[in-house]
């Protein structure tokens, strides 16, 4: 039956540390017991298997919580738990769908030279924009562009 805990003490250089579990108790866990070693942290959260050992209580299948359970894209808060998949892809547009000068109060994010003025825009010119498609398990589908967010940087956090 698995167990919530708070990590109370890590030893990186021994590998190991304890667990303060929902009862109060301290329990010895090992690196090679944890599921995503490279989030152990003090303080942080998990769930683990509870189990004792020769020296007494220990942990073991430990998981650490990531501290962010949401992420916010664009304005979007977005839990984690909740993203079924995503997709980056290219779509081609014409320029002139580009926000404008006069919108950009809409989209704060963005670099004023990142707006071109209408003027420049030669009629039905194409571009290719960068999108990202972001399906939750209750069937919503969001699309953010690589002029609203960075699209890299989103799909680094979307990858935990």
């Amino acid at each position: 039956m698995a167990m919530n805990g708070t990590i109370t003490t890590w030893f990186e250089d021994k590998g190991f540390g304890f667990i303060k579990d929902e009862n109060g108790d301290n329990r010895y866990f090992h690196v090679i017991k944890v599921a995503n070693p490279d989030l152990i942290k003090k303080d942080a959260a998990v769930t683990f298997e509870p189990t004792t050992n020769n020296k007494g209580l220990s942990a073991f299948s430990v998981k650490v919580i990531p501290d962010s359970k949401y992420i916010f894209i664009a304005g979007e808060r977005l839990k984690l738990t909740s993203i079924k998949s995503f997709v980056v892809y290219s779509e081609e547009e014409p320029v002139d769908t580009r926000i404008d000068k006069e919108n950009t109060v809409l989209s704060v994010g963005i670099l004023m030279n990142n707006i071109k003025p209408k003027t420049d825009v030669k009629p039905d010119e194409m571009r290719s924009v960068k999108k990202l498609a972001v399906t939750t398990f209750q069937g919503t589908t969001l699309i953010f562009t690589e002029d609203e967010i960075d699209i890299d940087a989103a799909v680094k956090m979307l990858k935990v």
